[in-house]
């Protein structure tokens, strides 16, 4: 059983028609990337979607879902996207795709956001997961040299070819290997105040729905925040 593909299409039932709907990247939102897309062919759903990378919006292009930038929607009604760790109160870590700048800019843009995973992804603290730090070019070693002193056990991120890996931004990441975040509001503080980082992975105090794939089905949970 594919429990992505399962997740993604059961997050495109979320979405109505007229919405704004946010497109994640990754190998789970590609799939409910799919999903709309037959919706949006088979039903003549209407929507508009915002993409969070080069690659998703290739993929939407090709599926004939009508798109718009960031800068030329008011708001965003959904956004769904995947997520490479998710705590036991519902804080995630996201960038494994190298995406979670713009990941981030529309979620803080949408008036809802659901999370889709297979259960491997669920943890009880997050850390396990390398957090992504994306940083710019000039001076990133600096940066490195930083969070290397506060060990935080940072690795520049390479792409298939050995090279330093460059974001749809221009940017390159710096993976940090912690194993454990006990803190993850105090780390987020700290990085962002960081010159030099332009987004760090935590994403926090902003899911309101996570979907999990397990082997009896998927499970939808509804997150309270206080």
């Amino acid at each position: 059983m594919n429990l992505k593909k399962m997740v993604g299409y059961k997050a495109a039932e979320f979405v109505r028609d007229g919405m704004t709907v946010g497109l994640g990247t990754g190998s789970t939102a590609y799939y409910m990337v799919e999903a709309i897309g037959k919706r949006v062919k088979e039903e003549g759903l209407s929507i508009v979607g915002v993409t969070t990378s080069h690659r998703t919006t290739d993929q939407a292009n090709e599926l004939g879902i009508p798109l718009k930038d960031l800068n030329e929607v008011e708001s965003i009604d959904i956004t769904i996207d995947g997520a490479d760790e998710i705590s036991d109160d519902f804080q995630g870590i996201k960038g494994g795709g190298a995406a979670h700048l713009f990941e981030k800019m529309v979620a803080n843009q949408s008036k809802e956001v659901i999370w889709i995973v297979d259960d491997s992804k669920m943890v009880t603290k997050l850390g396990k997961f390398p957090l992504p730090v994306e940083v710019v070019r000039f001076g990133c070693q600096q940066v490195y040299n930083l969070f290397d002193r506060e060990k935080l056990n940072p690795s520049f991120r390479l792409d298939d070819k050995g090279d330093r890996l460059v974001t749809d931004s221009g940017n390159y990441i710096i993976d940090l290997h912690l194993e454990v975040i006990e803190n993850p509001h105090e780390l987020a503080k700290m990085l962002d105040s960081v010159t030099g980082v332009v987004e760090h992975g935590l994403f926090l105090d902003c899911v309101t729905k996570v979907i999990v794939g397990r082997e009896d089905g998927p499970e939808v949970i509804d997150v309270k925040r206080n």
